[in-house]
């Protein structure tokens, strides 16, 4: 399978291919393996993204998982740059419960591309399974200008 690895302000990011979609992106470190032109996009995108001159990616996505996940991922995806929801208000969007969205945010195959660091819990921050967990999703939040959210 392509991946190719990117260096980021939050940590090495390996971006997986398959086909003609992005299927994987994680915080990971080792060595670039078949780049293709779409893995180097989707790392001009990052960069661009992290540059801040990049609001919203333009990639194929596919998300691997269930019916279920990829409505959480969809939700997800439609959240812009700079804005946050929580994960009641999804659930209520997707007549699910909060604990199935939150496990659907943890289970996003795609993160920082499909932003699961913009959903928030009702009383707090909730979760974050990249890497450095809840401090790499304040930094992304802070990046996209949505930090005072945090205070």
């Amino acid at each position: 399978m392509p991946m190719i690895f990117i260096d980021t302000p939050t940590g090495q990011m390996q971006i997986q291919q398959e086909d003609d979609a992005i299927v994987r992106v994680e915080w990971a470190t080792g060595e670039s393996q078949e780049p293709t032109p779409l893995l180097n996009e989707a790392k001009a995108q990052i960069g661009a993204y992290f540059d801040g001159g990049l609001y919203e990616f333009d990639l194929p996505l596919r998300v691997r998982g269930s019916e279920f996940q990829r409505r959480v991922c969809d939700a997800i995806y439609a959240i812009p740059f700079g804005e946050t929801r929580g994960y009641g208000d999804l659930a209520a969007d997707l007549g699910a419960s909060a604990q199935a969205v939150g496990g659907g945010c943890g289970g996003n195959p795609i993160p920082l591309i499909i932003p699961c660091h913009r959903v928030l819990a009702a009383n707090g921050l909730g979760g974050f399974s990249g890497q450095h967990g809840i401090e790499t999703k304040v930094a992304l939040l802070r990046h996209e200008g949505a930090a005072g959210l945090l205070i």
